[in-house]
This record gives C-alpha cells, sequence and structure tokens, in this order.
C-alpha cells in the first residue's frame, strides 16, 4: 500500500505540473508512462567459500518518465520510479553466511525488494517519423532495500521467510544498458520493447554480518512499457 500511496503521489506532482505548465509544454518536453518488465537476476559472489546454485525469476514495474534535451526528443535523460523483485540462491561454507546458520554449510533462496531509480541518457531516432523509432541508453540505477528474505537449508533443516533485511547493505548503484524500439498505438499512446541489463558495483549482502567478501547483483530484464 506504501508502494502505490508514494505512486500515486509523483503522478498528482506531474499532473500539477502539467496544469502549470500548459499540457502542450509539458508533454512537449517530458513523456511519462507504466513499465512492466520481466527480468533474470544473478547473485554473483566474488570470493571462494560462496557459490551461486540458482538465478531468480523476478519482475521491475513502476513509472517511468523520458525529459527530453532537444526539441526533437532524441535526446533524454531517463529516469523513473520503480519496484524491483529480485534475488537468487546462494550456497554457503561452513564458517560463513550469518551467524546463526554458519556452524554447518546453508543454502539461501534470497528474495529481495528494491526501490529503483534509474538514470540513463537516451539516443533515440529521429521521432518525427510515424513509424518505429529505435532508441538506446547508458548510465546508471540506485537501489533501495525494502524488503530482504531469505528460505535457509542447513543440515536437513529449512528456516522459512528469514529476515535478511538489516544485514543487506542499504544502497546499490551499478551501470545500465538497454536497447530497444518504440512504436506508435495510437491515441498519442507510443508502445515501448527493449532488452536492459544491470551490472551492480555495490556489495549486496554486508561482509561484516555475512562474512561473504562482495556479493553483486545483475539483472537482464525484457522491458516492456507504454508512453502516454
Amino acid at each position: 500500500m506504501k508502494k502505490i500511496i508514494i505512486l500515486l503521489t509523483i503522478m498528482g506532482i506531474a499532473k500539477a505540473g502539467m496544469a502549470q505548465d500548459g499540457y502542450g509544454t509539458f508533454r512537449s518536453k517530458v513523456k511519462l508512462g507504466f513499465t512492466v518488465s520481466p527480468l533474470v537476476s544473478i547473485l554473483k559472489p566474488q570470493e571462494s567459500g560462496v557459490n551461486r546454485t540458482a538465478a531468480k525469476a523476478g519482475l521491475n514495474f513502476g513509472l517511468m518518465a523520458d525529459f527530453n534535451l532537444n526539441e526533437k526528443g532524441t535526446y533524454a535523460l531517463s529516469s523513473g520510479f520503480q519496484v524491483l523483485l529480485a534475488g537468487s540462491k546462494l550456497k554457503y561454507d561452513a564458517g560463513k553466511g550469518l551467524n546463526d546458520y554458519k556452524a554447518n554449510p546453508a543454502e539461501y533462496n534470497m528474495k529481495l525488494t528494491y526501490i529503483e531509480v534509474p538514470v540513463a541518457l537516451k539516443l533515440k531516432s529521429n521521432t518525427e517519423q510515424e513509424g518505429v523509432d529505435f532508441w538506446g541508453e547508458f548510465g546508471t540505477y540506485f537501489d533501495f532495500p525494502v524488503s530482504g528474505r531469505a528460505n535457509v537449508v542447513s543440515m536437513g533443516n529449512t528456516y522459512d521467510r528469514v529476515n535478511i533485511l538489516p544485514e543487506m547493505n542499504r544502497i546499490n548503484v551499478g551501470m545500465l544498458l538497454g536497447a530497444g524500439i518504440e512504436y506508435p498505438l495510437g491515441n498519442n499512446l507510443k508502445g515501448m520493447a527493449g532488452i536492459t541489463y544491470q551490472n551492480g558495483f555495490v556489495d549486496v549482502t554486508r561482509n561484516a554480518k555475512w562474512n561473504d567478501g562482495r556479493v553483486n547483483m545483475n539483472s537482464f530484464a525484457l522491458r516492456l512499457g507504454v508512453f502516454f
């Protein structure tokens, strides 16, 4: 419910801006839309003693916005406010992992939820044409964890929905690459489809709590959306 309220607040602010600046002027500068993007996330350990046993299917959804930097809209600052559902399965050797389970080898099935704010430079083909436009983007993103759960299996015992949020780093930052197309749907609507890759730079798990070195999170997404 809190996430929905935040998204509605942002939409309200955007609508107020449209009313103050004039709808036509605002629309020529900013494109707003929604995205629902299925993805595969991968937690990638960098040191021995921790191994990935499986990736995880996830989802990225929420508000997206393109802020045009020229009149034709061929250059834009792409951003948004989205919810990211991600995770992976990691197997820890004895002596690594959380204190309650580190006496023996254990497998952690991690389910992570982030609030994500991407910031990228987006280059597009000539938007004056009525056909398909191509786009590519390069930038970064900021992920803020709001939930972290893990199902832990150790020595035949299973511990469900262990809260690992306090043991996660409070921000994740990385590189964002993407490419795709935009196509007209009629009535000023534009569909968007593409592929994005995110490469995390920050340790997802706090090393002081897990003793696992650095664990980065990468993802591949089929990005789908509609601009209004």
